[in-house]
């Protein structure tokens, strides 16, 4: 892979991509919630260079690489983001205007359903099909559920630790301030194995495609921090800033774990 050809595709999408960020979408985001365009420029880059790497080392082309491009980017950036919202919709109600809620999802729908095919394309994957003769990674159904039920509990162990261990002491007091009012309900561990299941799903179709594990552990654990935690670089009204850094923080460095973690598991006791 030439570098410098690389880096031109990267700048080009991320332009590209901070336009479909920034840009208003009738009926859905105005031009007055788009926020600063530098602010997107960034977030941009971020998530262009993560999607790229998983692009570049695919060996599937064509628009199975473009779905699976789409499943990952609007898995990660909008819905496994949003449903956490609707299950805190009561406490967040106060914060974030209920009727907001549907259109997240569809804008953040808009903006990857755009912006997939752009990507495939400009590294000239949508003609490329696999090559030679490698083995598709598969395993028995109960194989499946015993690793991914797995990756659901640790979801839930990571996410629980580094809450009470990164994201509540750099907040400090804000943190009481923030979520004062904010109950947990009782099946908050549960809901969050079967949030991690879902990561587990979108891990999938990332390993399936790129044959080198160490390629693939990397790629995921990329992809699930840096479009997880890229959208807390920007100031939202939604979010005190202290709130905002310690999330970033949190979710980032949590996130590449769980990733690094969630290929481990999905390779362990795989012979190719």
């Amino acid at each position: 892979m030439n570098l410098q050809n690389f880096l031109l595709k990267v700048i080009s999408l991320t332009l590209i991509l901070a336009l479909l960020y920034w840009l208003p979408i009738p009926g859905i985001r105005a031009s007055s919630e788009a926020g600063n365009l530098m602010y997107w420029f960034l977030v941009a880059f971020l998530d262009v260079l993560v999607l790229s790497y998983m692009i570049v080392n695919s060996k599937w082309g064509g628009w199975k690489l473009v779905l699976a491009t789409f499943a990952v980017f609007y898995g990660i950036t909008t819905f496994l983001t949003q449903i956490e919202t609707v299950v805190f919709l009561t406490y967040f109600e106060e914060i974030i205007p209920t009727e907001m809620i549907p259109k997240l999802f569809v804008e953040g729908f808009i903006v990857a359903a755009v912006f997939s095919p752009i990507a495939v394309a400009l590294h000239n994957k949508m003609e490329e099909t696999p090559q030679g003769p490698a083995k598709e990674f598969s395993l028995p159904l109960k194989t499946w559920i015993w690793k991914l039920l797995l990756i659901g509990i640790a979801y839930m162990v990571i996410y629980t630790v580094f809450g009470a261990l990164v994201f509540k002491p750099l907040a400090g007091k804000a943190f009481d301030e923030y979520y004062a009012n904010l109950q947990m309900p009782a099946w908050i561990l549960p809901f969050q194995i079967l949030r991690g299941i879902v990561w587990g799903l979108l891990a999938i179709p990332i390993v399936k495609m790129i044959d080198e594990w160490k390629k693939a552990r990397l790629a995921v654990a990329l992809l699930y921090s840096v479009l997880m935690a890229g959208l807390l670089l920007l100031p939202n009204p939604y979010m005190p800033d202290v709130i905002r850094r310690a999330h970033f923080v949190e979710v980032l460095l949590s996130n590449f774990l769980f990733g690094w973690f969630v290929v481990t598991i999905l390779h362990w006791r795989y012979e190719r």
